[in-house]
């Protein structure tokens, strides 16, 4: 693998963690808007992005959410050169390898070894032209860097830093516990020249006195020979996109309503579940309570069901009917009961899903029945569709209109299905793009929103007003009264400001800045 350091002189600060879901991502957005706030023209860059939730550019190219939401911290658009390769899983041992947002194959572990030059080829080029173009780079890394079974082929940690000459600051949750041995523990492990590339630590997630870990802070400097560059508190609510399916899991089950009428939606957490941040916006609405269920026990009777993206339709299909929530799902709309799909979703709520090309594939282990993945699944059968995965991935920014209520709607889809009417009249259309293309069905009804309706685009409920739109048609059906105007404005860009600030109070910015050169 070609190691050679560039000859850019864009200073540049990496972030990197003792473990995943440490909270690299969300610091490197704060950090990004500190700079910004600072007058200096900043960007994100992650050369390797392992995640199933994903945005499109203005260009048509997928890149991870996560730096999406950097790229927000900057006021910029979404650039592909941010995040030149992701990897999205569809089964535990393979993944579709997506490089300058197109793409190229789904690879096993062992084909992506193989690949990996190729593409630190690109993620080197996306690099170089992104840095050119501003004052300043923050990076973010992946896992942790002392994983030695991955070392010998990295692209994301300390080559990058290397390569990128970026100063490391090492972040350590300590609300996990551990996090003093996990700093010391992953400086014994790096080699030499990855250990003169790390400036110091931070630690993340505090709740208490910060005063009570002087001892600690001052044991692991001593030990390291490097110093803390601050303590951040553990930040609840932060209203931005969860990148990191690790904290997204911590949320299964049933939440309590904080008010009597509150409604129950319920987002059913599939296997390969994909932009489960399509939801994130009901979450802040005062009359909401959202719930992640991923069995028939917790299901209950909600107002909705909401069915998301998946990277893996056909698997994640054949789990929904093995695990008796199909069945379930089709009782409660049969009965009345308000389902909605998106993307992967929406493809389900039909009659048939066929991958004859296998693009969405799981492969046969001897702990699961084998899935003949080229053959067509059964869906839910709750709407006359058909889906037929293609290899063709379309990936669009979208504005387009609810037919019912008029709203515009924007958002962004990402598949490879095509999906069709199978000729029922009983379907009408419900979104389309402005060029006229139908991307949302749902059953003819009395409602604005039909009892069981689907689409592929992503973010559709972001919208302050068609979610409100949404919210009230649920409260009619219940018998309550619809509440009058936008509840709840969902706009990360005073989020990002709340955290900078918290950020940057909790951290040495003097510090930051020394190391940077600026």
């Amino acid at each position: 693998m070609n190691n050679t350091v560039t000859s850019s002189t864009t200073p540049s600060l990496m972030l990197q963690g003792t473990s995943s879901n440490a909270g690299k991502s969300v610091l490197t957005a704060a950090l990004c808007r500190i700079l910004l706030q600072d007058g200096l023209s900043v960007a994100p860059f992650k050369s390797q992005n392992m995640a199933l939730n994903s945005f499109v550019t203005p260009n048509g190219e997928e890149i991870g959410r996560a730096q999406a939401v950097q790229a927000a911290a900057c006021r910029l658009e979404p650039d592909v050169r941010m995040n030149p390769v992701l990897l999205k899983p569809s089964s535990d041992t393979g993944s579709q390898v997506i490089v300058m947002g197109k793409p190229v194959a789904n690879m096993r572990v062992k084909e992506y070894m193989k690949y990996k030059p190729t593409a630190f080829a690109h993620v080197q080029t996306a690099y170089d032209s992104l840095a050119s173009e501003h004052d300043v780079m923050v990076l973010e890394g992946a896992g942790s860097p002392a994983e030695i079974n991955l070392k010998a082929h990295d692209i994301v940690n300390m080559t990058m830093a290397r390569y990128a000459k970026a100063k490391v600051l090492l972040v350590g949750d300590i609300d996990r516990g551990g996090v003093f041995a996990s700093l010391v523990g992953t400086m014994e492990l790096l080699d030499a020249w990855e250990k003169d590339l790390v400036a110091g630590f931070i630690l993340n997630r505090f709740r208490g006195d910060v005063t009570l870990l002087d001892p600690a802070l001052e044991f692991t400097t001593n030990r390291t020979g490097k110093p803390f560059f601050g303590v951040v508190p553990y930040l609840m609510q932060l209203g931005l996109p969860e990148e990191d399916s690790v904290t997204f899991k911590e949320s299964i089950g049933r939440q309590l309503p904080l008010r009597d009428d509150a409604l129950d939606i319920v987002l059913l957490d599939l296997p390969h579940i994909a932009n489960f941040t399509d939801v994130d916006a009901f979450s802040i609405e005062p009359d909401v309570a959202l719930s992640v269920v991923n069995s028939l026990e917790h299901l209950g009777n909600p107002d909705c069901i909401i069915i998301p993206g998946s990277k893996n339709t056909p698997g994640d299909l054949n789990w929904l009917h093995q695990s008796g929530l199909a069945a379930a799902v089709k009782n409660f709309a049969e009965a009345g009961g308000v389902v909605t799909g998106i993307c992967g979703g929406f493809q389900m709520l039909g009659e048939t899903v066929s991958d004859p090309a296998s693009i969405e594939y799981v492969e046969q282990t001897p702990s699961s029945e084998n899935i003949h993945l080229h053959a067509t699944q059964q869906g839910l059968g709750l709407l006359p569709l058909r889906t037929i995965m293609g290899e063709e991935k379309v990936l669009t920014r979208v504005t387009g209109i609810h037919i019912p209520t008029g709203n515009t709607v924007t958002g962004y889809e990402i598949h490879h299905g095509v999906t069709e009417s199978t000729g029922s009249q009983k379907m009408q259309s419900v979104i389309t793009r402005e060029d006229g293309t139908i991307i949302g069905f749902g059953l003819a009804g009395n409602h604005l929103f039909q009892s069981v309706w689907g689409t592929y685009l992503h973010g559709v409920f972001d919208d302050d007003n068609f979610r409100r739109a949404f919210i009230n048609d649920l409260r009619s059906r219940k018998g309550l009264t619809p509440l009058q105007g936008v509840q709840a404005s969902f706009s990360i860009d005073p989020a990002l400001d709340r955290l900078a600030d918290t950020v940057r109070e909790a951290l040495d910015m003097k510090k930051v800045y020394e190391i940077l050169g600026l």
